[in-house]
């Protein structure tokens, strides 16, 4: 139940991990898709804003490529309030593997990043053609990027898959024929809307419009837009 009356977007980017080098387009994407959907965009690595008045005011919060340990134990308290209390989250790529040792991001995504093959093309399958966020693409979305492998099926924590890997058109996938790529829960008790896309690694994904599109409908979806 995301907050009808807030109406920030906080894009988080901070890094305490390998950090990649889309994240200043990524950021400039995602405060550019704001803006058009009548959100007040604010982007930072500065822990400090996961305060509860700052989350307080915020429709979404977007963790974009973040890794490693990179809120403190306040702002995880603040951020946990924020998201239990129906705030909007949407993770893109990289923050899979973000608060390793945090089990509450964990089960909120539901699932861990362990790793990846190599950067290479590969064709995303639509499973939701109906969602904001998977709507815009085409059945089968050929495209370059990085295929996330995780530690435990992200289906078997309840998640609502809306879109896969093909492993048949890429290399070293390990999960078989039902892969999932982009996922979300719905807001219910005890957490607001939360969509996960593993896409986004290329600094010129954020260019694409089709790959562009489909963070507009996350976003808008997550912000109950």
């Amino acid at each position: 139940m995301p907050r009808s009356t807030a109406t920030d977007v906080l894009v988080y980017a901070r890094t305490a991990g390998y950090r990649h080098d889309s994240i200043p387009a990524g950021a400039a994407a995602l405060a550019e898709l704001a803006t058009a959907a009548g959100l007040a965009p604010e982007t930072t690595e500065d822990p400090a804003a996961f305060a509860p008045g700052r989350l307080a005011r915020c429709a979404a919060v977007v963790l974009l490529s973040t890794t490693g340990t990179v809120l403190t134990d306040a702002g995880r308290a603040a951020f946990e309030a924020y998201v239990r209390g129906g705030g909007g989250l949407l993770v893109v790529h990289a923050a899979a593997n973000a608060e390793p040792d945090w089990p509450f991001y964990g089960e909120l995504l539901g699932t861990r990043f362990t790793g990846h093959p190599p950067l290479q093309p590969g064709t995303v399958l639509v499973e939701d053609p109906a969602h904001p966020a998977t709507a815009p693409l085409p059945e089968r979305w050929d495209r370059t990027d990085e295929w996330y492998e995780y530690s435990s099926h992200p289906r078997d924590a309840g998640v609502h898959v809306l879109a896969g890997a093909d492993e048949t058109t890429y290399e070293g996938g390990t999960l078989g024929a039902d892969h999932p790529l982009v996922w979300c829960r719905e807001a219910a008790p005890g957490h607001g809307r939360i969509l996960f896309t593993a896409l986004g690694h290329a600094t010129e994904a954020y260019a694409d419009p089709v790959f562009r599109a489909h963070l507009d409908g996350a976003l808008r979806w997550v912000a109950g837009r």
